[in-house]
């Protein structure tokens, strides 16, 4: 029975020990509550702590960064140009107890960040001109669009004297002392997207739609100018080219023809009867086929080469 109430009571303490017992890791920092009240330090470095069990509670709170994301809302910069907004932030806790005794939880601190961040890019954008929240710096933009340079902005940005970096940097300026009493500390801030609202957009698009027109028909009027061009050069050298071939043609018939003359007369020169005969036989075959009737006498000159001729038996 001795041996019996030790077991039990060593097992009543092995229960009381692991109920008392509990581990904080590397990414979380604890604070211990008695009755809803915190007691003791915060625990911040990674270990295995005690607690009396049934009696003090232990609340977990992360350690690593955290994201902040707010909602996108429409805000007017100081020349009256409406955009839409959309900014993240990364925050930690560095204080839990103050955590736990102002916001209590991460559901509380995503609230305090909505209005505390919100109101502070709020008070920053309508304090600038559009271009210093969507430019950080006057360096030329490494765009290139042909053409787009002949089109002349008719409302330009201007410079940018302050930037889009300054502006992040003093939202989180304006923003961090109103968290340090909630034991955050805000990290960075920056914009995810800028944009203009519909209607502004609509008009955006219409000038740039009007602009590529215009550099459209440019280049198409160029085009058109140089297929002209084209067309006219292509017409006078037709025009030298088959001028050059009818010429080379011209002389080489007449060259051609003084040649056959001359062959002619050479052959027709050493039998000038044979020259007649063959004369005569041009005029037989264009004067004579068989719808033609000639009525000539038997001593007509032109049938002299008929006379005595007998047709083979």
């Amino acid at each position: 029975m001795k041996s019996k109430g030790i077991l039990i009571l060593v097992a009543v303490i092995a229960v009381v020990l692991y109920s008392a017992a509990y581990v904080v890791d590397e990414t979380e920092q604890t604070v211990l509550t008695q009755f809803g009240r915190p007691v003791g330090t915060p625990k911040r470095e990674p270990g295995i702590y005690f607690k009396i069990p049934g009696i003090q509670s232990v609340n977990y709170f992360p350690k690593n960064l955290l994201a902040w994301d707010g909602d996108p809302g429409q805000i007017p910069t100081l020349d009256k140009t409406f955009i839409v907004v959309d900014t993240f932030a990364r925050w930690k806790i560095v204080d839990p107890l103050k955590f736990f005794q102002t916001v209590n939880n991460m559901v509380g601190a995503q609230s305090r960040l909505d209005d505390i961040i919100d109101s502070a890019v709020r008070n920053f954008v309508t304090s600038y001109p559009l271009i210093e929240t969507v430019r950080m710096t006057n360096r030329e933009l490494d765009t290139f669009e042909a053409g787009i340079d002949q089109v002349k902005d008719a409302s330009p940005l201007g410079e940018v004297k302050f930037g889009r970096r300054e502006i992040t940097k003093g939202i989180l300026e304006q923003a961090q002392p109103k968290l340090d009493k909630f034991g955050i500390e805000l990290v960075d801030v920056k914009f995810k997207m800028l944009n203009y609202v519909e209607e502004v957009q609509k008009s955006v698009y219409m000038r740039m739609i009007a602009e590529r027109k215009q550099i459209a028909e440019k280049f198409r009027s160029e085009g058109q100018g140089e297929a002209r061009k084209i067309e006219g050069e292509m017409e006078r050298d037709l025009k030298q080219i088959t001028s050059e071939a009818y010429r080379r043609a011209q002389e080489i018939k007449g060259k051609a023809d003084a040649e056959a003359t001359k062959i002619y007369a050479q052959s027709f020169g050493k039998d000038p009867e044979f020259y007649s005969f063959v004369q005569t036989l041009d005029v037989y075959r264009e004067t004579m086929d068989k719808d033609s009737s000639l009525i000539l006498s038997t001593d007509s000159e032109l049938l002299k080469y008929f006379k005595g001729h007998r047709p083979k038996k």
